[in-house]
């Protein structure tokens, strides 16, 4: 990942964490929508499992820089995930939510340099997470 990757990803993140609750609903309401097989996977409170998601995303793009710090915690995301019955393929389903969230949030900040740095980004993340599962 290239700085300006990095740093597209960040500035943007900051502006979707002002809107993290109505951000975490637009989420799971567009996962649901692109897959309702998934539901079931997500058995407590989705408020509070969106405040989850908040604030995993915001460890992981404050992380960036340090991938020594960011690795192991994706590896055991991953080990979590696949224990809760999340395959490779709803890696896929999730990224299309959440490029669909972020664009909803961003609005016309959400240009095509943002978008494409957001899924060389979660492009890595996912392999992390899907590769620690196995």
């Amino acid at each position: 990942m290239d700085s300006s990757t990095i740093q597209l990803v960040q500035n943007s993140w900051q502006k979707v964490v002002a809107i993290g609750p109505q951000a975490a609903a637009l989420f799971y309401q567009n996962l649901f929508e692109a897959d309702p097989a998934l539901k079931p996977l997500f058995k407590g409170d989705l408020q509070a499992q969106g405040k989850k998601l908040i604030e995993m995303i915001s460890v992981a793009v404050n992380k960036l820089t340090e991938l020594n710090v960011l690795v192991p915690v994706l590896q055991n995301l991953g080990k979590r995930h696949g224990g809760y019955g999340v395959q490779d393929s709803h890696y896929d389903t999730v990224g299309a939510a959440l490029l669909k969230t972020l664009g909803q949030g961003l609005g016309n900040e959400f240009t095509q340099d943002v978008k494409i740095a957001w899924t060389n980004v979660y492009g890595v993340m996912a392999d992390v997470m899907k590769e620690a599962a196995k």
